[in-house]
């Protein structure tokens, strides 16, 4: 690190204007961002998109489709509304309620407008066909791909909102750290140099690669969270440094040793990052590779723009001092920690009691992919398709798509056959309430009578439409309606089931069950690598950090119960409807990216605690003094960087996609409980009970250990 604060110190001139450089050449491409944002990010490879492909391509399922709410519309309303949007020439067909008696219920209808083939700009698709409905007072467009584009919009609003609320508030709080105006802007001007550059990174990435549209909130949670606490940490170095030394000397010290620390937690992060790639669902590589790319432009601009920054300022990082600070909080915080040196096995037990309490409702924890839900109740789309569903949908039932493939005919007699035999099987499940076939359509009940009626040229001229439904060369096309709904145990359980059976022809299961079965096989089993992976990399890092097994064993031990305790308050607060908020599932997401995210910063306010007692104890070989001291000098800085933390995650509590929210409030209840259950009371508690042990490594010799304090 010596090198590169010397460098950083003589070129401090060049990086600037490299930076303005590039501030403005990703700004350009930042604000492209949204508009290359698309889908949820729930897919995985697997049957589910084989068998989407078969039913698009094959069977003529349209790729897309919008659907038109109609409530109070007279039928003259209706046909003029229908005309205009065939008038635009975009889709392929149109289920109209004019036609189909079943589309309307009192004074509600609606229409169902199908796509097939690739469309190119879905998003203007949807603008011409809303300044249709906009001039028609009860008429309102919905379906998924609006859904999609709501949600984007809804993302943006909800970006802005939150920075609106978290960065004054964040500013509040490094006025009471810094008490100057300048040190207390450059934080956030690094926030915001961050954000830039890595939006304007994943839009140049979003070129070739599908990015999610919660890349738009949560990358910019991550990054602005990170980039502000590195500043405040250089910062603050910084400011110490200065009152010691001349401004070079105290630029290339604070390098050196903040340096290595904001090294230190953003590779704690990545690594939680880079754990969640191990799942192959698209959201969470996306998350990954938003989270990756904020993370390295924080760091650089924390390691190269805010030193050129701070060189140029010299002293007058300290200039227009508005609230006065208190220089030395160290006496206050060493009288904190010497009255839980007095009481450790007391305060370990309150301690651990006030996390079992949060534990305890993570029993009744329900998971769920974000569907309609995750759009605010504000959005017509959202009470639209809300109508539709209640009308004319149960949504307690689900339907399965199953591609069956043979040699030869399906039509031959041993093809109806196995066509017949394949009906039958499918039907023998409880939960299984009609399969559809060349049978169900023929009214015919054996294969004998149906190639009967086969040979009969009229009778076939007649089925024809129905051969063509379910039958394309080699392939069979079976609809498989379930009574219970996608996401539910028993659909999934069946569709696992059916994966795993041997079947005398190929056969290859989609539908909504068995994309649903597919995203929680996927994650259910990839978690235990992804945690592996997390466990034993902070495990390795933290025992040769501190050569201890004790403290990074106890320091995995106990992130795992805070985050576990996060999750069931969590529970408690989305599933119980507290505050006001809507009772909602948890998002599927959530655990894996708090407990990946939260996992490697709650680290970095581990390691620059026990560093500093490991210091102080290497000094005097006094485990007890050496946790006084410890906590004594790092509590101030931690607390500052966790209520950062805390602000810029929690304003997400006041956006409206639910997903957002909950990860949001996930991550700052994490890093609350973190801060103050965990690093101020049950560390120092524990440091005292284990005393020496702490410092327990195997094979080390007492003249080793002896050598380590010496130094």
């Amino acid at each position: 690190m010596g090198s590169i604060s010397s460098f950083i110190v003589r070129s401090h001139k060049w990086l600037l204007i490299i930076w303005l450089i590039l501030i403005i050449g990703m700004g350009y491409f930042a604000i492209q961002l949204p508009s290359l944002l698309e889908g949820d990010g729930f897919r995985t490879d697997g049957e589910y998109e084989q068998v989407e492909d078969e039913l698009n391509e094959t069977f003529d399922f349209p790729e897309s489709t919008l659907l038109l709410s109609f409530e109070n519309q007279t039928n003259h309303e209706i046909k003029s509304t229908l005309d205009k949007v065939i008038d635009l020439g975009l889709a392929s067909s149109i289920d109209s309620p004019l036609e189909d008696e079943s589309m309307i219920e009192g004074d509600r209808a609606y229409a169902a407008i199908h796509f097939s083939g690739e469309t190119s700009d879905m998003a203007s698709v949807i603008k011409g066909i809303e300044k249709i409905t906009a001039s028609h007072e009860g008429t309102v467009l919905t379906g998924a791909p609006v859904i999609s584009e709501d949600i984007n919009k809804a993302s943006q609003e909800d970006l802005k909102r939150a920075e609106l609320i978290g960065l004054p508030v964040a500013l509040i709080i490094l006025l009471l750290a810094f008490g100057t105006v300048i040190a207390s802007l450059l934080p956030l001007i690094i926030g915001a140099v961050t954000i830039i550059t890595g939006f304007g990174v994943l839009a140049i990435v979003g070129e070739d690669t599908q990015l999610s549209i919660f890349i738009l909130n949560i990358a910019p949670m991550i990054g602005l969270a990170l980039s502000i606490d590195f500043a405040l940490l250089f910062i603050n170095r910084y400011r110490e440094e200065l009152a010691k030394q001349e401004k070079a000397s105290a630029l290339m010290t604070t390098i050196e040793t903040a340096g290595k620390s904001i090294i230190f937690s953003a590779l704690c992060v990545f690594i939680g990052l880079a754990a969640m790639v191990v799942i192959k669902v698209d959201i969470f590589t996306n998350i990954a590779i938003g989270g990756t790319v904020v993370i390295v432009a924080a760091v650089l601009a924390s390691l190269t723009l805010l030193p050129s920054l701070l060189y140029i300022l010299g002293p007058k990082v300290n200039k227009w001092r508005i609230i006065p600070t208190n220089k030395d909080t160290t006496p206050r915080w060493r009288k904190f920690a010497q009255s839980i040196m007095k009481r450790p096995v007391i305060i370990t037990f309150v301690a651990l009691i006030l996390l079992i309490i949060g534990i305890v409702p993570i029993t009744n924890m329900n998971l769920s992919i974000p569907t309609i839900d995750a759009l605010p109740e504000s959005y017509d789309s959202r009470s639209a398709y809300e109508t539709i569903d209640k009308t004319f949908m149960d949504n307690q039932e689900s339907t399965a798509y199953i591609i069956a493939t043979k040699e030869g005919d399906w039509l031959e007699k041993d093809g109806l056959q196995q066509m017949k035999e394949l009906q039958d099987e499918l039907t023998d499940p409880d939960i299984v309430a009609s399969v559809q076939t060349l049978y169900t359509a023929s009214k015919l009940e054996t294969a004998d009578e149906l190639a009967a009626t086969l040979e009969q040229t009229p009778r076939k001229e007649q089925l024809e439409p129905a051969i063509n439904q379910f039958i394309s060369g080699n392939k069979l096309m079976i609809p498989v309606n379930l009574t219970v709904p996608a996401n539910s145990s028993e659909a999934q359980d069946l569709m696992t089931d059916w994966s795993s059976q041997e079947w005398e022809v190929s056969m290859m299961f989609g539908g909504q069950p068995k994309f649903n079965q597919e995203i929680y096989t996927e994650i259910s089993e990839k978690i235990g690598l992804t945690l592996a992976i997390i466990l034993i990399s902070t495990f390795i890092i933290l025992m040769i950090a501190f050569r201890s097994i004790i403290i990074p064993l106890k320091a995995i031990l106990m992130n795992i119960i805070g985050l576990t305790s996060t999750f069931g308050v969590l529970v408690w607060i989305f599933q119980g409807g507290q505050f006001g908020l809507n009772e909602a599932d948890i998002a599927l997401i959530l655990p894996v990216i708090v407990f990946s995210l939260v996992f490697g910063l709650s680290m970095d306010y581990e390691v620059f605690l026990i560093s500093r007692i490991h210091e102080f104890y290497l000094e005097n070989g006094d485990n007890t003094k050496a946790t006084v001291e410890g906590l004594a000098s790092t509590s101030k800085i931690i607390t500052s960087a966790a209520l950062i933390m805390i602000v810029i995650t929690g304003a997400f509590a006041f956006t409206g996609v639910v997903p957002v929210k909950q990860i949001g409030i996930g991550i700052a209840i994490a890093i609350f409980i973190d801060a103050t259950i965990i690093r101020l009371l049950l560390v120092p508690s524990l440091m005292k009970l284990l005393g020496d042990w702490n410092w327990w490594l195997p094979f080390r010799s007492k003249k080793q250990k002896q050598r380590d304090i010496a130094k």
